[in-house]
């Protein structure tokens, strides 16, 4: 059995969890989420936890089991306390603005760039050199995220560029002068 989806996600007050057909409808008091599973493995909830069975240990159904759990559990962590993610910007002369409902970078272009959040995604800006990206659904937040520090990844050199809270860039030497004989 999968380690991951042998263990029932329990439903916290507040939360509603309907199951039609294949239609996973999770609603809580930051929003609702809806999610489609796949059909080789049976989701079932009693209103106090959810549990996900599979019909064999095949490779793919032992990977849907697993997945499809984490994707629920993912759900009822977003509509109960939201995923949030926080860039920093780095260098001299970058950093960041709040634009409208997106946020406008500065980080040595000709031009600033500007990333327009997707719907049920915030973005705040509480410094210049911080930005917070948050939502209910964690892979479009993680993946909003993704984009803005793709605008500009750190480099190994100088360590220039946005890179996510507590993320360690290994640093490279560079080129030494007085290296030769």
């Amino acid at each position: 059995m999968s380690r991951i989806g042998k263990q029932p996600v329990a439903v916290p007050g507040g939360v509603t969890v309907n199951i039609t057909n294949r239609l996973i409808t999770v609603k809580g008091p930051k929003g609702e989420l809806k999610f489609t599973h796949h059909e080789n493995v049976a989701v079932a909830s009693d209103g106090k936890q959810v549990t996900v069975t599979r019909p064999n240990d095949e490779r793919l159904n032992r990977a849907l089991h697993g997945l499809t759990r984490a994707l629920v559990n993912n759900m009822i962590v977003g509509v109960t306390k939201g995923y949030e993610k926080k860039l920093k910007v780095e260098g001299v002369g970058f950093q960041a603005a709040a634009k409208g409902k997106g946020v406008e970078l500065t980080v040595g272009f000709a031009n600033r760039i500007v990333h327009e959040p997707p719907a049920g995604v915030t973005v705040a800006v509480p410094d210049p050199t911080t930005i917070v990206v948050s939502g209910i659904d964690k892979q479009i937040v993680g993946q909003f995220a993704a984009e803005v520090r793709a605008s500009r990844k750190p480099e190994p050199y100088k360590g220039k560029g946005i890179r996510y809270e507590g993320e360690v860039v290994r640093r490279k030497e560079g080129k030494s002068f007085a290296a030769g004989k």
